[in-house]
């Protein structure tokens, strides 16, 4: 059962910044076929969350990004992170470790989807990690 009621902006906040980790770290690794794979592998962890990160990240359409600016993405998407913990931590505190292992598990399993993690993606997720923490 869903108990906290988020405004639509903050849902999108929340939906943004996981997706767009995942864009970040599938962007680190160029290639369609590498792009596909990290994305089903990260939608299995958006589908596999638990209560209100699962009906965030599953409900509704999908986030745009700019598609030749990664730098842009990565400015807006790591604060949004830390905005996202802070919204749930006002409106849900008890979601703040699902969400939190959904965005974490989605872009280690998008790291890895594609020949394993490289160092591009590894340093994407330390940011993750640390906009997480």
């Amino acid at each position: 059962m869903i108990v906290a009621e988020l405004t639509d902006n903050e849902r999108a906040t929340l939906k943004r910044a996981a997706f767009g980790v995942v864009y970040l770290v599938s962007n680190a690794e160029p290639g369609f076929l590498a792009m596909v794979r990290e994305s089903v592998a990260a939608s299995g962890a958006f589908t596999g969350a638990r209560g209100l990160a699962r009906d965030v990240l599953t409900s509704g359409g999908l986030p745009k990004f700019p598609r030749k600016d990664p730098g842009r993405v990565e400015a807006e998407v790591l604060p949004a992170l830390s905005q996202s913990l802070a919204i749930l931590r006002a409106k849900a505190p008890d979601e703040v470790e699902n969400y939190r292992d959904a965005v974490l598990s989605a872009a280690q399993r998008a790291a890895e989807a594609s020949h394993g993690v490289n160092a591009t993606e590894a340093a994407v997720l330390a940011k993750v990690r640390a906009a997480l923490a």
